[in-house]
């Protein structure tokens, strides 16, 4: 049985950072919030959804909202406590065990710092294996799960019940619930039992995330490794940002150093890290996962923190097998992102 601990939790969180594809918020301060969680209430026990019984009530849960707002609102601790409370009387039967929304970015420690606190086990799985933007770009909307009840909540215990949406006005009306919250809530839909678990969500990804950080623990890998295909080290030589707030489109070219010396990428990003093209040409694209690392640290630098002169380097990961099926394609794929046939719409 796998324990998210003090031993662990560094390589799990550099692990979910990496999955973040240069979004799902900066993992540090998550991070801290999980070491501190498990330091007063015991190591979070990682189990299968086949250990649970079929019936059990497994409950997702993270947080929406600007990054910036997370960094700064550290929250009051109380917000699992609350989702729990309320999840349980909508549904009428105890939260067995907690699953990430979100394995990619702060959402992954998250869960691991909420399932501390609640002292219930941290089902191997969630509802992305990345990060996306919107909540219902997950694998539990693709197989027919109902995305609400939803309840969303702040620190001060504040709580919203969205019922009766779809996953669409789910994310519109959650959106709007923000702006009186102040820009970041407590969120868990979705709501599913452990049965529906094993065919509906994206398995083994806390493992996934903590052996990617485990391989990273030594620097960036030379090779592909564990999954880890390496598409150039280099510098940032330009940055380009256009429009504001969550429509902020992102460009960036890594020109190659060393072995990569003569090569130039170009990287489309707007929340997350979309697409790396090389003479024009798509090496990779969304919903497969693009880090941007540095080189010296290996860690996984966030879409908002690139900048002129750094040196990265650019890995490709792949994506959930759902992602790559007709809907998932639909609902997550380049054309969901303004890509279409691996070129920019707004270049065509």
């Amino acid at each position: 049985m796998t324990l998210l601990d003090a031993t662990t939790l560094p390589a799990y969180a550099r692990g979910c950072a990496v999955l973040g594809s240069g979004g799902g918020g900066p993992v540090g301060v998550a991070l801290a919030t999980a070491l501190q969680a498990v330091a007063d209430h015991g190591p979070v026990r990682v189990v299968r959804a086949e250990d649970l019984d079929g019936d059990a009530l497994v409950m997702p849960c993270g947080i929406i909202g600007s990054p910036a707002v997370a960094n700064e609102r550290i929250g009051g601790g109380t917000e699992a406590e609350v989702l729990r409370e309320t999840v349980e009387r909508l549904h009428g039967t105890p939260v067995a065990a907690l699953m990430s929304s979100e394995i990619g970015g702060s959402n992954g420690c998250l869960a691991a710092a909420w399932a501390a606190r609640l002292g219930l086990p941290l089902v191997d799985a969630d509802a992305m294996g990345r990060a996306f933007p919107r909540m219902d770009q997950n694998a539990m909307e693709l197989a027919g799960i109902a995305p609400t009840p939803c309840v969303l909540t702040d620190e001060r215990g504040r709580t919203v019940i969205l019922d009766r949406v779809d996953g669409r006005w789910l994310e519109r009306l959650a959106r709007g619930v923000l702006e009186s919250f102040g820009g970041q809530a407590a969120t868990s839909e979705y709501a599913l039992r452990a049965g529906q678990v094993r065919t509906a969500a994206i398995p083994g990804s806390v493992s996934r995330a903590l052996a990617i950080g485990t391989a990273l623990a030594g620097g960036v890998p030379d090779a592909p490794d564990g999954g880890l295909d390496r598409l150039i080290t280099g510098k940032i030589s330009t940055v380009d940002r256009t429009g504001a707030g969550a429509g902020t489109a992102t460009a960036a070219l890594v020109e190659g150093l060393g072995g990569d010396a003569g090569r130039l990428l170009r990287l489309e990003a707007q929340s997350e890290y979309l697409a790396v093209y090389e003479d024009g040409r798509p090496l990779t694209l969304v919903p497969d996962i693009i880090a941007v690392l540095d080189t010296r640290t290996a860690a996984a630098i966030d879409v908002e923190r690139l900048r002129y002169g750094l040196r990265v380097s650019v890995l490709a990961l792949p994506c959930a097998p759902v992602w790559n099926t007709p809907a998932g394609r639909r609902l997550a794929g380049p054309a969901a992102f303004g890509l279409a046939d691996g070129t920019p719409e707004a270049s065509s």
